[in-house]
Parts: structure tokens; sequence; C-alpha cells
């Protein structure tokens, strides 16, 4: 059974940081793309972050500048290193792997951690 566990969320004033990190346990053979998401309610969940295993890195242009995501693939973790925040970056931040088992290729969630900005 694979799970993704987040930490790092909580409430920050608007200009500051948080680090969000993502650790990936079970069965797995390798990891591909690893990437953060967010969501806020009545929103569509979208893409903050992604990272490729080759460390290639795409990001949404409202984070482009202010976010870094980064992975360590010994520890199979991802990061979301989030400085400059607004409180429009106010969300529910997803962690999100596709991940190689002995069987599949699947993609998967974790719970979810949430980031709150004030003003």
């Amino acid at each position: 059974q694979v799970q993704l566990v987040e930490s790092g969320g909580g409430l920050v004033q608007a200009g500051g940081s948080l680090r969000l990190s993502c650790g990936v346990s079970g069965s797995i053979v390798s990891i591909n793309v690893m990437g953060w998401y967010r969501q806020t309610p009545g929103k569509q969940r979208e893409l903050v972050a992604v990272i490729q295993s080759g460390n290639h890195t795409i990001y949404a242009d409202a984070v482009k500048g202010r976010f870094t995501i980064s992975r360590d693939n010994a520890k199979n973790t991802v990061y979301l290193q989030m400085n400059s925040l607004r409180p429009e970056d106010t969300a529910v931040y997803y962690c999100n792997a596709d991940i190689n088992t002995r069987y599949q290729l699947s993609s998967y969630w974790g719970q979810g951690t949430q980031v709150s900005v004030s003003s």
C-alpha cells in the first residue's frame, strides 16, 4: 500500500514563508512525476508545481519566482518552499506522485495540508 503524507502547512502573515514536505512510503519501485496542487472552496484543484524524475520543473504562473519545488529521491520526498506568500495563496495544498509499484503505474494523492496567509 502506498501512502503520501504531507506536513508543513499553517498560518502565516503575508510576505512570510512556509515549507511543505510530502513523504512517500510503501511498496514502491520508482516515482516519476511529483507535484503540488492546491484547492480553495468552490474551485477546481489547480497545479502549483511539478518536478520530473530528472528534476525538470514546471510552475504555475501565479507562483513563479516565489515558490520552489524540489525532491530528495533517496528519501522519496518532495518539498515546496513558498516565499513571499500572499493571501491569495490560501488553500489546501495536496501532494501528488506518479508511482510504479510491482503491479502498475498509478497516481496517488496526499490528504492535504492547509495553508492560510493573512493580510
